[in-house]
């Protein structure tokens, strides 16, 4: 075999390997397969809360930064399955039994350095209580140096954080409700 074809060959094969090593989430999300179509609606009422034995858990997406970059889709999964998405500044509910969960938030995407951005968190959940969490993206271009030899570089983050019970309230006030379902 020449040299050359030896080394495009084992290129192939690393990218290909790096290709798969990113799209392996961790084990609180869901299957990377599940894809969500997503619509948001304006001045929604506030969630009523929880029914009775179960606990409310509301998760909420803001995006910071760049407002002509579009609105990004955030999957949140629970404990090992999706629960639903949010697009742009938006919010949605799910009901779940009191206990230890494991929350799970990343960017829906068919870039693979999109999906390596993931927020997990774990949280030990109480009947009759109402939790909320927040997925934030930012995306914010810059310049990387100074004169005419600089480059315009978009930095992406996504971080998720839980958020007191004032907080919360609020962002929900600020956004869209979402309705999401799996393609």
């Amino acid at each position: 075999m020449q040299p050359k074809l030896g080394v495009m060959l084992l290129c192939m094969s690393l990218v290909y390997v790096a290709q798969a090593r990113a799209t392996v989430l961790p084990d609180s999300c869901g299957d990377d397969k599940v894809k969500f179509d997503v619509a948001t609606k304006k001045k929604q009422p506030v969630p009523a809360g929880p029914a009775t034995g179960k606990v409310q858990i509301v998760l909420i997406e803001t995006l910071d930064g760049c407002v002509t970059c579009g609105t990004a889709t955030t999957r949140f999964g629970m404990d090992g399955a999706w629960v639903g998405a949010n697009k742009g500044s938006s919010y949605f509910t799910v009901e779940v039994a009191p206990g230890d969960h494991h929350l799970c938030t990343d960017w829906q995407s068919d870039f693979d350095f999109l999906k390596q951005k993931v927020g997990l968190i774990s949280f030990t959940a109480e009947a009759g209580k109402v939790y909320y969490f927040e997925a934030q993206v930012a995306i914010v271009t810059h310049q990387d140096g100074p004169g005419t030899n600089s480059n315009l570089v978009t930095d992406r983050t996504l971080a998720l954080a839980q958020l007191s019970s004032d907080d919360g309230k609020y962002r929900v006030k600020l956004s869209k409700l979402s309705t999401s379902k799996s393609q």
